[in-house]
């Protein structure tokens, strides 16, 4: 099965302001051509802090989404939120009873969309933070620290960049948050067997790697060909075009170059092989951060056809 061309999360979805949106059921069956995962309950997308007040209107409404598993880290919240902040200044000030404009609208909503529930989960916690800063040299570690506690954490976040994440490059770096997030992203897999959850969205600032991370996984244990997974996957590079340029100004500001703007070729392969030769396999890796064999078949009876 060789599988169908990627086509345009715009044309299929059509939102506003809400970015790499997707059914991720209905990703993987056209591709396959056959009904494989089922649709309507697990999608994924970038960040949904700015969306429209008709983008969170068909997200509650159109797609009945639930829950909202948000796997940011702290910084990026901070940078979210000073953002925000600066886009509100720069908006004029409305005349006394005159509607918002659609642009402005979006700002005068709260980040969280009512009525859904928000999970926070930050996939690259404690132990990922660790390794990461093991690799630095020890002069490096103290420019950090002092950077980071002088709150210059942009600053500190380009000495990782640029000695520790670029060497990696996002394969490795995927591989190191498997092996180093192991509570987190079965914090995340769990989230989804929660009663009245489903349907869930998904989200990291991308909506690229640490969501792709879940998203493999998941697919994984649903028994998704590899294919069909590195379809989905690949769909992001298309879905961000319009905020590439802004993406890439902040990847180069952290040390890194624009291949950090785009998905990992060879992400999916490189996934499989590291599960096999480190942990025996999905199952053995799985079973190791605690999504054992029960959590799995529940995951597949609520997912699967």
């Amino acid at each position: 099965m060789t599988g169908t061309p990627a086509t345009s999360i715009d044309s299929n979805y059509g939102f506003e302001s809400l970015l790499n949106f997707r059914d991720v059921g209905r990703t993987v069956n056209e591709f396959l051509g056959q009904k494989l995962v089922r649709e309507g309950l697990l999608f994924r997308s970038a960040r949904p802090d700015d969306a429209s007040p008709k983008d969170r209107t068909r997200l509650r409404e159109e797609y009945g989404i639930k829950t909202v598993i948000d796997l940011r880290t702290k910084t990026e919240h901070l940078n979210a939120a000073r953002k925000r902040q600066a886009d509100l200044a720069l908006l004029p000030k409305p005349l006394p009873g005159a509607p918002l404009v659609e642009s402005n609208a979006a700002l005068a909503e709260p980040v969280q969309i009512p009525g859904l529930r928000y999970l926070s989960i930050k996939l690259t916690g404690r132990s990922f933070e660790r390794f990461l800063l093991s690799q630095l040299s020890w002069l490096s570690f103290s420019k950090f620290l002092f950077l980071f506690i002088i709150g210059f954490r942009m600053r500190a976040i380009s000495i990782l960049g640029r000695e520790v994440m670029l060497p990696r490059g996002l394969v490795g770096l995927g591989l190191d948050t498997l092996d180093h997030s192991g509570p987190e992203i079965s914090e995340a897999l769990q989230s989804l067997l929660e009663p009245g959850a489903l349907p869930i969205l998904i989200h990291c600032t991308q909506g690229k790697d640490r969501t792709g991370i879940i998203i493999i996984l998941c697919l994984m244990i649903l028994g998704v060909p590899a294919t069909a997974i590195d379809h989905d996957y690949r769909l992001s590079d298309e879905a961000l075009l319009p905020e590439k340029e802004a993406r890439l100004k902040e990847i180069r500001e952290i040390g890194l170059t624009d291949d950090f703007g785009n998905t990992a070729p060879g992400l999916i392969q490189r996934t499989a092989e590291h599960l096999d030769s480190k942990y025996g396999g999905l199952d053995g890796y799985l079973d190791g951060v605690g999504f054992d064999h029960h959590k799995r078949e529940r995951l597949r009876e609520l997912l699967s056809y």
